[in-house]
């Protein structure tokens, strides 16, 4: 996972696996990311292939701290597979979904 910062916003990039084995670091480094910043906060999931419920509870315990801190966690790049889960679970309703310009057309 990588953070990177701008004035506006910071982008988390998350890893191929968002999951019981790794959620722990990353709650850790995006509440970190929260705290420390302002603006959005964008989370790269371009390059995630895997999200089980633990994750998925990583991005709701996220989106609900940066409201706490007036903030708005965003989704970017979100992969077809894991838009469905997302779908499934309602969630896409919940969380942030930036949807690329080409579907928008």
């Amino acid at each position: 996972m990588r953070v990177r910062g701008n004035p506006r916003a910071q982008v988390v990039r998350i890893g191929a696996r968002l999951d019981a084995g790794t959620s722990a670091g990353v709650r850790e480094r995006l509440h970190e990311a929260l705290d420390s910043g302002e603006g959005d906060l964008i989370l790269d999931l371009s390059k995630l292939e895997m999200i089980d419920a633990t994750g998925l509870g990583v991005l709701v315990g996220a989106h609900r701290r940066a409201i706490s801190v007036r903030r708005r966690l965003v989704l970017r790049g979100v992969p077809p597979r894991i838009m469905r889960i997302l779908a499934v679970t309602r969630l896409n309703r919940v969380l942030n979904v930036e949807v690329p310009e080409a579907a928008v057309a």
